[in-house]
């Protein structure tokens, strides 16, 4: 038998005896996300009396979407090697543009493609920086923040849209068989981009490259053109999440991004992807998602001041890239 690109089937082949080296690993980490959801949904039913009832279960679910949404684009980034710090800011423009074309007379689907196109938009941008101009990750998405979040400011001018058609809305307050839309839209996020990166050789590609860039640029994968469609897949899940803000809360305004950023994040790294790129998964982050949404309910039901709130989920983020810290540098240890 012969072997046509040897480097690349010497890829291939590791990278299944590294999935097969891994599956139990990932599947101890499963079961331990599991227990922690659980565990905290057991205590917030015995101290609270409003946690177990269908109406707060589905806003949890809800926000949890939400958040998944947003952070399921960035966890391709992460997985890859790179950073996006401009998601925030690129929901509150796409939101923003697209509430601009209702208020002007445009159709809910002229403002979801305005929504998507542009966080797609910013994303392929972000790329190309990162890969063309060679900058890195955080600090060009930091620079896109400033000038996305500049742009929305300068749209918006101060003021406010609100009040979009009841078909717009129902996107984000909507509910089929009882179940809140978003949640149907997170699933089919979270299937769609399984197969992608677990299924396709795409996927493999991006674990690869995160691992190692230079070593998959032997092998013969395209990085700069991976890092490409990461980075505006990113930036299109933003679009999209902003889509789902939008009908949620029935306003646009220039700073509505801003208290999504860090419980993103938070929930990519509790769900055990690593800031260094090549590990993680979207199912991970969906816990994550979860855990976390459960926790800023917590606070809600114990009446925990809202200004206490972004101090505990920084506290979370921190001890999440502690953690990850740590687990790398027991990784490093028992190679």
């Amino acid at each position: 038998m012969s072997i046509q690109n040897p480097s690349r089937f010497l890829l291939n082949h590791v990278g299944r005896l590294d999935v097969r080296r891994h599956a139990s690993a990932e599947t101890a980490a499963l079961v331990y996300r599991i227990v922690l959801i659980a565990a905290i949904a057991l205590a917030l039913t015995v101290a609270t009396d409003g946690f177990a009832t269908s109406a707060n279960l589905l806003n949890v679910l809800r926000q949890a979407s939400l958040m998944f949404l947003l952070a399921s684009g960035l966890t391709l980034v992460i997985l890859s090697g790179g950073f996006d710090l401009s998601i925030a800011a690129n929901l509150t423009l796409s939101a923003c543009l697209a509430a601009g074309a209702m208020k002007s007379g445009g159709s809910p689907m002229l403002a979801v493609a305005t929504a998507m196109g542009c966080g797609a938009s910013i994303g392929l941008l972000n790329g190309l920086a990162v890969t063309l101009l060679r900058l890195p990750p955080f600090l060009a998405s930091y620079g896109m923040l400033w000038i996305v979040q500049g742009l929305a400011f300068h749209y918006m001018g101060g003021n406010e849209i609100f009040g979009f058609p009841a078909g717009f809305r129902a996107l984000g307050t909507g509910f089929w068989l009882g179940v809140p839309l978003p949640v149907y839209m997170m699933l089919a996020v979270l299937i769609g981009g399984t197969v992608l990166t677990a299924r396709l050789n795409f996927g493999r590609e991006i674990y690869a490259i995160g691992a190692n860039a230079e070593a998959a640029r032997l092998s013969g994968i395209p990085v700069r053109n991976r890092r490409i469609a990461v980075y505006t897949i990113s930036g299109l899940m933003a679009g999209i999440a902003a889509i789902v803000y939008l009908a949620r809360v029935n306003a646009a305004d220039s700073a509505m991004g801003e208290p999504v950023l860090l419980p993103a994040i938070a929930a990519i790294l509790i769900g055990g992807a690593s800031l260094f790129g090549g590990t993680g998964t979207l199912l991970g982050t969906l816990f994550g998602c979860v855990t976390l949404a459960l926790v800023i309910d917590a606070m809600n039901l114990l009446n925990l001041d809202a200004n206490w709130q972004p101090m505990v989920v920084g506290a979370i983020l921190l001890l999440a890239v502690l953690a990850d810290a740590l687990a790398r540098r027991q990784r490093a240890r028992t190679r």
